[in-house]
């Protein structure tokens, strides 16, 4: 009974082992076997708690923001590890890996041509992070886009515009364009209204009354106090600009709006002229 038990076990180990060292064999020069890839499963596993682990003592400690960071940046971190993990495996399983890039040379510069603009946007996400030119909750413009980073991404930046629409930011295009950080000295900015009087008109009138109409408004800053300046003799109008900082820098374009309605009204009110350009036609008789 006990040697007819032996010879089942002796049978059921043979036939595991024969299939562990079952061999892929994709060339004469590159073959896996099934240990292999069990091998190389375990450690991608064993990477990944380890990872998992390490992520949660660091951020343990951080504030939400550093976190926000941390996390984005180790999420580059993680890939380049698998990667180096994956490669290494494959060498203790005894595949070639320098038979399997010789093989792939052609594929992989295919692929690295057609995954150019992703590289970039994986290094750009690098440097932004690195440099720390944005941050999670600036304002930003660029190519003529303003919005607020909601967060940064491996490949890229999230934003919602003042109009509460998300804009899909590549990261590569931070390294390509000018990019304005309206909140990168803080969250107040400075804003302004341009307006236009007639020629003849109480300089210091429009003065007192544009200075009058920002200071009234609540979400105009006390201080810095507003400014009025006057900016140009123009071909029909003496042009004038108010000054005013406000910290939250979606609400410019509603404040701005609230300001020349203001203004409109108390320029009728006090018979200060707005011009429109006006040209004199001379007509000469034939002679």
């Amino acid at each position: 009974m006990q040697d007819t038990i032996d010879q089942v076990k002796e049978t059921i180990v043979e036939e595991a082992n024969s299939i562990l060292d079952y061999k892929f064999v994709f060339s004469e020069e590159i073959s896996i076997t099934v240990k292999g890839l069990i091998f190389i499963a375990i450690a991608l596993i064993i990477t990944s708690l380890i990872l998992n682990f390490v992520r949660r003592i660091i951020t343990r400690k951080l504030s939400n923001q550093d976190e926000r960071k941390f996390i984005t940046l180790f999420s580059y971190i993680r890939w380049f590890v698998f990667l180096i993990i994956f490669l290494v495996g494959m060498h203790t399983a005894g595949v070639n890996v320098t038979a399997v890039f010789a093989a792939s040379a052609a594929l992989l510069i295919g692929v690295g041509l057609a995954l150019q603009t992703l590289f970039q946007d994986i290094i750009s996400g690098i440097f932004i992070l690195v440099d720390k030119s944005v941050h999670v909750g600036d304002i930003i413009e660029l190519e003529g886009k303003v919005g607020r980073v909601l967060d940064i991404r491996l490949r890229t930046t999230r934003a919602v515009t003042i109009d509460n629409k998300v804009l899909v930011i590549p990261n590569h295009l931070y390294l390509t364009n000018i990019l304005f950080n309206w909140t990168e000295n803080g969250v107040e900015t400075r804003e302004s209204v341009d307006v236009g009087v007639a020629y003849g008109s109480d300089v210091d009138l429009v003065k007192e009354i544009l200075l009058n109409v920002a200071k009234s408004h609540k979400k105009i800053l006390k201080v810095p106090e507003p400014r009025v300046l006057f900016t140009d003799f123009a071909d029909s109008s003496l042009n004038f600009r108010v000054v005013f900082s406000l910290n939250n820098s979606f609400e410019a374009r509603f404040v701005q709006s609230d300001l020349r309605f203001e203004i409109d009204r108390v320029f009728r009110e006090k018979k200060v002229t707005i011009p429109f350009p006006q040209r004199d036609v001379h007509l000469f008789p034939e002679k």
